[in-house]
């Protein structure tokens, strides 16, 4: 092989590799785009949770707690009609709250329910075990219901963030509004 056409091969090895790890930091920034997102979504809960004062409990634990026949009180904060309804949790209770952070308790936001309809549901023992839920990490309504259930008085509160679709991911029963 002369010189010139060791030349070129050299100069196409050298492109390729130089290719190959423009790739590869695509794929690894990419990587690291996740992780990030990963990390404001964990920030973000994290801060909720000590902002609102409740605890947290994962959907595998939850699963544990309703197979146990625990006494809890579950409680869906979603839709009711475009979720609920359709499915949700074995046992849940359904009490609307909004996506936004709810500082003030508006009745608009939650179906036009007040604090005292919220109080009744969740009822008189203020050490019962109480999980709210709703879609998934990123959606506020069970930081809503758990704040306002601390709010009301309840001492033994827990978000389960994973929510619904933890829930079905996980391929755990549900069940149907009758």
């Amino acid at each position: 092989m002369n010189a010139r056409k060791r030349m070129l091969l050299l100069a196409a090895v050298c492109l390729a590799i130089g290719m190959t790890k423009v790739q590869a930091a695509d794929v690894d920034s990419s990587k690291f785009e996740k992780e990030m997102e990963t990390e404001q979504a964990a920030v973000k809960l994290a801060r909720e949770t000590v902002e609102g004062g409740y605890g947290l409990i994962t959907t595998e634990e939850l699963k544990k707690l309703i197979d146990a026949d625990k006494k809890i009180l579950v409680i869906d904060a979603r839709e009711y009609e475009a979720s609920y309804q359709k499915e949700h949790l074995p046992g849940a209770k359904h009490f609307l709250f909004p996506v936004p952070i709810m500082t003030a308790w508006d009745s608009k936001e939650t179906g036009g329910k007040t604090q005292d309809d919220y109080a009744a549901l969740l009822g008189s023992d203020k050490n019962k075990t109480i999980v709210v839920y709703c879609g998934f990490v990123k959606c506020t309504r069970s930081h809503n219901g758990a704040v306002w259930a601390k709010k009301l008085g309840y001492t033994h509160v827990l978000r389960n963030p994973g929510g619904f679709f933890a829930w079905k991911g996980a391929k755990y029963p549900t069940e149907v509004a009758k």
